[in-house]
């Protein structure tokens, strides 16, 4: 706990720290969710191109993204 008499400043950053350290957890989840999607999305459009078997592929790995992604905040929900 930073000293009452110290700058205004000080304990801003102070408080700041605590705040980003106690929200890390839970940005570092909803980056894992965003990623899965996209990256599982982008393999199945890619697939669909080679294979021309439109939309299957983008469904399935956008639906795979989204399962993997709430595995991922999920671990972090349950974990406290």
């Amino acid at each position: 706990m930073p000293d009452p008499k110290e700058s205004y400043s000080n304990r801003s950053f102070y408080y700041f720290q605590q705040f980003l350290a106690k929200s890390g957890p839970a940005a570092s989840a909803s980056y894992a969710l965003i990623g899965a999607v996209l990256l599982f999305s982008l393999v199945g459009y890619f697939i669909d191109n080679h294979y021309q078997s439109s939309p299957w592929f983008t469904l399935g790995g956008t639906f795979l993204g989204i399962l993997v992604g709430f595995y991922e905040l999920v671990k972090v929900i349950w974990s406290k």
